[in-house]
């Protein structure tokens, strides 16, 4: 009776280990696609998903289909193109597995409740990162500095993973 105890205590305990590894948060090496970044809503653009007629309103502010973004998509929309109405910073990001995973960080500002102090999210200037999913936030590393020993983060949220196309 006792070897059955232990045995079935040993089966646990390796089926709670697994579950606990599967839990934990995964880090991949990642490519920037596309940035942007503004403190106005904007239509995240996602290479090859995106409608490509449609404004890039975080680089092209006067547009005016920047104003009305259900007109901005309406007109001349394709089929499957997807896109998020976002502001702050927005990344689209490869993965090695050929999905596209679309994070956004929003602008903090100050406990105080005035907009004079603020601090911009981290956005990544170079091409490839380190980003570590876990749950719906995607924490990012890169290196920064002219010999890259230096490493900057930024936590952003996810918004979708999208299968390759």
């Amino acid at each position: 009776m006792s070897k059955l105890k232990g045995l079935c205590i040993a089966i646990a305990v390796c089926c709670s280990a697994s579950c606990v590894r599967s839990a934990s948060a995964q880090k991949l090496d990642a490519t920037v696609l596309y940035r942007q970044n503004s403190d106005s809503d904007y239509s995240a653009l996602i290479p090859g998903y995106s409608n490509p007629d449609s404004p890039d309103c975080a680089a092209d502010l006067a547009n005016a289909a920047c104003y009305n973004p259900t007109q901005a998509t309406a007109t001349g929309s394709t089929p499957n193109s997807i896109s998020y109405y976002v502001t702050g910073t927005t990344l689209s990001l490869l993965l090695p597995d050929g999905k596209i995973a679309v994070v956004n960080c929003i602008n903090k500002y100050s406990s105080k409740g005035t907009y004079i102090l603020r601090r911009n999210c981290g956005m990544p200037l170079v091409e490839h990162v380190q980003a570590e999913f876990k749950g719906n936030v995607a924490k990012l590393e890169w290196p920064v500095g002219p010999d890259a020993r230096k490493v900057e983060s930024e936590k952003y949220k996810i918004l979708a993973v999208l299968d390759k196309r």
